[in-house]
């Protein structure tokens, strides 16, 4: 929404940062002191369980913002961040944020980019509630294959992360990878490795 020669301002004034797979960006709670531009890797946004579990609710991928709701309002962060793969981000304190949104008239552009952000801010489990275990199975992969800005077609969740991201049972997840294997929507094997785009498309009904 920025576009380009505005996005590479941003990215200029941050510091740069690099997370390994599997850490933790913001946390839930904590003080929204700062911003990340996510400048290459994939994020998981969860959200905390009452019982103590995270649900996953959105995934990110280079050129989104991380953390800009909380460091606005200069409340607690309202969800936890994850890196899925090795991430690249630039931080910027949230007075240099605000900054900077000053001098190019940004204000707007955020509001628009807060607004559709918001409005995916339901698990995954809630947004495919509609479909068959087969048919969320394959969108969860589509999604997480399409954010990969090296155009991998390796999902790198386990069977327990897939199966907690869409409230399913993990028996049910294998028996559906399984079948994705055999019909050549995924490559055979331990990995989860899309094999056929089209196929895998088909499967998740778009």
């Amino acid at each position: 929404m920025l576009g380009e020669a505005k996005w590479q301002a941003l990215l200029a004034r941050g510091a740069e940062r690099v997370h390994p797979p599997g850490s933790w960006l913001l946390r839930q709670g904590d003080p929204g002191t700062f911003v990340f531009a996510l400048v290459s890797g994939r994020v998981k946004v969860l959200g905390a369980e009452p019982g103590g579990g995270q649900l996953l609710i959105t995934l990110r991928g280079p050129g989104d913002l991380l953390g800009e709701i909380a460091a606005r309002s200069a409340g607690p962060r309202t969800a936890t961040v994850r890196a899925i793969d090795r991430c690249t981000t630039k931080v910027l304190s949230a007075a240099a944020f605000e900054a900077f949104l000053d001098e190019h008239r940004a204000q707007g552009r955020l509001a628009d980019y807060v607004v559709s952000k918001l409005s995916q801010a339901v698990p995954y489990q809630v947004q495919l509630v509609h479909f068959a275990p087969e048919r969320r199975i394959a969108r969860l992969l589509l999604e997480i294959v399409a954010l990969a800005d090296d155009g991998s077609p390796h999902v790198p969740f386990s069977q327990r992360e897939v199966a907690d991201a869409l409230g399913l049972a993990r028996s049910t997840v294998a028996l559906h990878l399984q079948r994705l294997k055999e019909v050549g929507a995924l490559h055979p094997g331990p990995r989860l490795l899309v094999a056929d785009l089209e196929v895998l498309k088909q499967h998740a009904g778009m």
